[in-house]
């Protein structure tokens, strides 16, 4: 087991928002401080898809998440807990956060049966047979090493039933339950609020997974195709009953609006793939507004793809470049736009940062969604 220090983990509020009542503060990890709120890029396979660990300090990333269950498979638990931990096996000194496997029981419906004890998968990549319980989504995250771990819960489909929800939520309770009790590891461990779009049941999981209580707690079920208001409903539905002194974390979250309403609603910490999924087609999130590289008028374009934007993209190639990149197919234009989308939306919750302790966030927030508009997936 790797021997992550817990001590020291806790979240420092140093501002509220007189504005709005959103949050600065300091999470302090076993690998380094670092400031909320804070968008988290994906690194699904220890890896955030194209870039080196030098990129992504260099985008000033501040915790990145892995997947349990992808890791699991490939290359194993026992193989990074053998290279001693994510940190050494991929390379990296910073904060690290891993998901539970509990995605993968919405993501692969078709393939899987959810049952009291766990879930029953088959591999997406070789069809054999697997098993996820709370006990064993804990025993793999503690192989794996992060500095704060995920209870495995079941992340719904929208719309469920009230029945269907309700008794989703009691067993992700229990799961809850069972995954503290074989926790033995130092690492965080955040319990996650479920209940869909009934406030109820958001109210119910909340309080008691406070009961149970944990390191942090994650609002889960959200960004799964559910309109923006009932989003966002689920959001005030769960964050009145969380702890002001531990961290939220809001998953699966990555447009900007999405993330700056969060941000207005109490929530630390946001996670998605999207700023580096969208880069890979050609995608950018500029200053300007949306950009589509593959576009023809950019071919003689050789102005910065972002004047405003610090990455390393932006202060060292053009538009023209990285279109012949991009439509050549060479994997350096995927590198380079991934490392532009980061940057930009860790710059921009960097501005929700300062707006925060100047006590004019909500003005800030309009700013942002006027200028680039209020449509998720930008």
């Amino acid at each position: 087991m790797i021997n992550n220090m817990k001590k020291g983990f806790h979240l420092e509020i140093k501002h509220i928002c007189k504005q709005s009542g959103a949050r600065y503060g300091i999470l302090h990890t076993p690998h380094g401080d670092v400031e909320v709120p804070m968008f988290m890029p994906v690194g699904t396979l220890a890896t955030v898809k194209t870039l080196s660990v030098e990129e992504i300090k260099e985008i000033r990333s501040g915790v990145i998440l892995a997947n349990t269950y992808h890791l699991s498979l490939r290359p194993g638990a026992d193989i990074v807990e053998k290279a001693g931990g994510l940190h050494k096996f991929m390379n990296y000194d910073g904060p690290m956060l891993t998901d539970s496997g509990g995605f993968q029981v919405f993501s692969l419906a078709a393939n899987r049966k959810i049952k009291e004890e766990g879930v029953h998968f088959k591999n997406h990549l070789n069809g054999d047979k697997l098993f996820f319980s709370p006990e064993r989504a804990i025993e793999i995250q503690e192989q794996l090493g992060a500095d704060i771990i995920m209870s495995f819960d079941e992340c719904v489909h929208y719309p469920a039933t009230y029945e269907y929800m309700l008794d989703s939520v009691n067993r992700t309770l229990r799961w809850a339950e069972r995954g503290k009790v074989a926790h033995k590891s130092k690492q965080a461990l955040f319990g996650i609020v479920q209940g869909g779009e009934f406030p109820e049941l958001r109210k119910y999981c909340a309080t008691k997974l406070v009961e149970v209580g944990f390191d942090g707690y994650a609002i889960g079920g959200t960004s799964i195709g559910e309109p923006k208001d009932v989003c966002l409903k689920m959001i005030d539905y769960s964050v009145p009953y969380l702890p002001s002194d531990k961290p939220r974390y809001l998953m699966g979250v990555g447009s900007i609006d999405y993330i700056l309403e969060g941000i207005g609603r109490g929530m630390d910490m946001f996670d998605c793939v999207l700023p580096t999924r969208i880069a890979r087609h050609g995608a950018l999130m500029t200053s300007k507004g949306r950009v589509n590289i593959r576009k023809a008028e950019y071919k003689e374009d050789f102005t910065p793809l972002d004047d405003e934007c610090d990455c390393y993209t932006c202060k060292n190639y053009t538009r023209a470049y990285l279109r012949h990149l991009y439509t050549s197919g060479e994997s350096l234009g995927q590198r380079l736009l991934s490392i532009h989308n980061l940057r930009f939306l860790i710059k921009m919750v960097e501005g929700a940062r300062i707006a925060i302790r100047e006590d004019r966030f909500n003005d800030y927030k309009n700013e942002i969604i006027e200028k680039f508009g209020d449509v998720k997936g930008f």
